[in-house]
């Protein structure tokens, strides 16, 4: 659906700031608690955890982008679900739980309201599942574009933090689901983000760094790799959609799995992905590889300078 019209009567030209805020406010429903702990007000006022002990807060921002993120072939009300869920792929990676968002749009005054409307219900829709009160935002006008950027608030489940900083040459990799052909099989917006999975692995002190594969695991695995080492996977481990090939579950990017290390022995490593079985046991969890010594041996392991996943301004 193509968001724009040159028929001012469908857009959003036609209310202005304050009617579209209002219309806004109707379509997030009960995602958007009453101000100030939603809109209405310059900040977001949040109400104090009645958990003691809480862990340690976790803020990230990701934008979708007309012509980047999505394109007419995606209904509106996925492009909203999107927003969300590739915010909450983020906490999930660092085994947190998502508290509040705010959403800032930049849009072109052509901007159909019948799209904006599904766009912000898709949202909605999304928050009610996880729970997570839509505070408020910002708008502004963008000729000419159309940018939605959210900023989502969240905690950790613990008082370990899981970052991409904990790894080191001896710990095995391991991914959850499978990688590549995001885009043609749609799994770029029909993703789940991994919450329940990201929670249970940092709960398990042998998981010692993690990250969401966000850009291809060629490149973000890159992150977890520490000074000194190197990463030795072998392609025949690697956990591919149907139809995919290396290339793809090594570089199409938006896969929005969990890719992680594992401390210990081989043993250890085995029975991690058995209890994982046990608990989620429609998501794969698969070992393909392990960090070594920048000068260990690595025959018949895959080579990745070819590869390079998604770079942003090239």
């Amino acid at each position: 659906m193509h968001p724009f019209s040159d028929n001012a009567a469908l857009t959003i030209a036609s209310l202005g700031e304050q009617k579209l805020l209002a219309k806004i406010r109707r379509w997030l429903g009960a995602a958007m608690p009453a101000a100030p702990h939603g809109m209405g007000d310059d900040c977001a006022v949040l109400p104090a955890s009645p958990k003691r002990g809480a862990g340690p807060a976790l803020l990230t921002v990701d934008p979708v982008i007309y012509g980047e993120h999505f394109d007419d072939a995606i209904a509106p009300r996925a492009v909203g679900r999107k927003l969300l869920a590739r915010n909450l792929s983020d906490i999930a990676a660092m085994g947190g739980h998502p508290e509040a968002a705010v959403v800032s749009l930049a849009l072109d005054p052509r901007t159909r309201l019948d799209w904006l409307e599904a766009f912000y219900r898709g949202l909605a829709a999304l928050a009610r599942q996880h729970r997570v009160p839509l505070v408020g935002g910002d708008l502004a006008t963008h000729r000419g574009g159309l940018v939605a950027s959210l900023t989502l608030l969240g905690r950790a489940s613990g008082k370990r933090v899981l970052t991409r900083t904990g790894a080191r040459a001896g710990d095995f990799v391991a991914v959850t689901g499978v990688l590549g052909g995001s885009l043609a099989s749609g799994h770029h917006w029909k993703f789940t983000p991994r919450l329940a999975e990201g929670r249970w692995l940092a709960a398990r002190p042998e998981v010692s760094a993690m990250l969401d594969v966000s850009d291809g695991l060629a490149k973000d695995l890159h992150h977890l790799v520490p000074a000194g080492a190197k990463p030795i996977l072998f392609s025949e481990l690697l956990p591919r959609r149907k139809g995919c090939d290396l290339c793809a579950a090594l570089t199409d990017g938006e896969d929005y799995e969990l890719l992680f290390t594992v401390r210990g022995t081989p043993a250890k490593a085995a029975r991690l992905a058995a209890d994982w079985h046990h608990a989620f046991p429609r998501v794969p969890l698969t070992i393909i590889g392990r960090l070594a010594d920048h000068d260990a041996p690595d025959s018949g392991a895959l080579d990745l300078a070819p590869y390079h996943g998604f770079e942003h301004f090239k």
